[in-house]
């Protein structure tokens, strides 16, 4: 199959490239694949006139798997101001892999002030993704995107802030949207963030919600994201999410924390 894109399209199905992997499972999807490819039929879907995602929170509940996929989108609210829809994901067999609920928002006329821009560094002083080198296939963090940190790395414990470029189209054919790009980095925060180890242990995302206030101004979008895990605690990963003029939104994750089996390694 073609690597130009992360998904190819054949008429209802789309099929994932090897761009789309991820690093938990063989041949499961990288969580931001597709969160992506919702906000893509989202978007296919339609809105009426001037409503915009504001926020969109996903369920992934199982490994997604790159044959087969089919998309389904309903309308739960309709409203001129705000409107809500319900994203699905299936697979070959018809079983639901992940979920998104959409909250669409007319965006404000008035303001409190102009955005600020972020106080780090852009990605053209970034640092190369240190997982591009030593990794064993293409997958989404190393082949899909070009990543450039500009604090902490991969295999850096602790807070990190990056910038993210998809390297090709989502969809064979189709110009990348904006909010396909805000939603395919938003869900890497757990991993730049980083605080446990990657050999020893797996600290699963099972959902993802990103609020945007705005969709970015070019193809670079960053992560500062930070990652806390108590005993006792559920894990979290937060990320404040920027483009080159200002804040666009936030991201958050839930963790699920285990030990790692022994076959399965980041860039096995």
């Amino acid at each position: 199959m073609s690597v130009d894109a992360v998904f190819v399209q054949d008429g209802d199905v789309y099929e994932a490239t090897e761009l789309g992997l991820g690093p938990w499972y063989p041949g499961a999807l990288h969580g931001g694949a597709p969160a992506a490819l919702l906000v893509h039929a989202i978007n296919a879907h339609g809105a009426p006139d001037g409503l915009r995602i504001a926020r969109i929170t996903y369920e992934f509940v199982r490994p997604v798997p790159q044959q087969g996929l089919k998309v389904s989108v309903d309308v739960v609210r309709p409203g001129r101001r705000v409107t809500l829809l319900d994203a699905a994901l299936h697979d070959g067999e018809g079983v639901e892999v992940t979920r998104a609920r959409a909250l669409l928002v007319r965006p404000s006329e008035v303001g409190a002030g102009p955005a600020q821009p972020p106080t780090f560094p852009g990605p053209e002083e970034g640092a190369r993704n240190d997982w591009e080198t030593g990794h064993q296939r293409p997958m989404f963090a190393t082949a899909a995107m070009e990543i450039r940190f500009v604090k902490g790395r991969f295999l850096q414990a602790g807070d990190a802030i990056a910038w993210f470029r998809l390297r090709h189209p989502l969809v064979a054919g189709r110009p990348i949207d904006p909010l396909e790009r805000v939603a395919a980095a938003g869900d890497f925060g757990n991993g730049i963030a980083a605080v446990l180890d990657w050999d020893e242990h797996v600290f699963i995302n099972p959902d993802l919600t990103v609020y945007i206030e705005r969709p970015p101004v070019d193809e670079w979008v960053a992560l500062q994201s930070e990652t806390r895990i108590e005993a006792g605690s559920v894990g979290i990963a937060q990320s404040v999410l920027w483009d080159r003029h200002g804040r666009i939104g936030h991201a958050t994750q839930s963790l699920v924390i285990g030990p790692r089996p022994p076959h399965r390694t980041p860039a096995a």
